[in-house]
């Protein structure tokens, strides 16, 4: 197996996720198992509450991409080639990364939050919409702390900054959707493929998790990654 050299790979986890989520300690193992260090950054940092997109950009650009001060001297981190895996809004993340940064080379998006707020905030319906901007916060089930944490309502204020029809940066992109996504509908994904010739959607038997398709997924990553000798 050749990589290049100086090759980086993140995984981005989703909304209300962590780290410690089945789907990045699978891949964290599948790729332990190529010699490589997959990176898991906590997209949380200990303040689910005031969670944002730009929050999440930052937090990535500045541990792997944004130039750093040394002896008064700008240099750019040397990150060579980088990979992102996206799960959900980790998803949508990564896509941005894509487009913001020169060094992401490909990306991996698992049933990408598109279209998020479209599909989420009709579920929460009108009154409770209404109640959140109100009172600012929201409680919300985090998966990762399995319980109930408030979220700022900036969450929503600020997605109107990030139009997706801006995403068109030609980044190699494999997109996995699952047929049955009753959260992120998998029409998300094929009208973003349409009318971007660079994206390929395999579409997977399964739900939002994706959790019983792991190995399709990981199989089809690596083909993507052209990890196989």
């Amino acid at each position: 197996m050749n990589l290049p050299n100086n090759s980086s790979y993140i995984y981005l986890h989703g909304f209300a996720s962590s780290p410690d989520s089945a789907k990045a300690k699978y891949f964290r193992s599948r790729f332990s198992s190529l010699g490589i260090d997959l990176k898991t950054p906590d997209l949380n940092q200990n303040d689910f509450s005031n969670l944002t997109l730009t929050r999440q950009l930052q937090q990535i650009e500045t541990e792997f991409f944004q130039t750093e001060s040394s002896e008064s001297v700008e240099k750019v981190k040397n990150v060579g080639e980088v990979t992102i895996i996206g799960s959900s809004f980790g998803g949508l993340t990564a896509a941005w990364l894509a487009q913001r940064q020169l060094s992401v080379k490909q990306i991996v998006l698992l049933a990408p939050a598109f279209q998020f707020l479209s599909h989420w905030l009709p579920l929460l319906g009108q009154q409770q919409l209404e109640k959140w901007q109100s009172e600012n916060y929201l409680p919300v089930y985090h998966y990762g702390e399995q319980r109930y944490l408030p979220l700022s309502y900036q969450f929503v204020a600020e997605m109107a900054q990030y139009p997706e029809e801006k995403l068109m940066r030609s980044v190699p992109t494999l997109i996995m959707h699952g047929k049955h996504d009753t959260i992120i509908p998998i029409q998300a994904s094929r009208s973003f493929a349409a009318d971007r010739p660079w994206v390929q959607l395999i579409e997977l038997e399964d739900d939002h998790s994706l959790g019983n398709v792991l190995g399709e997924i990981w199989e089809a990553m690596q083909n993507f990654c052209q990890f196989k000798n």
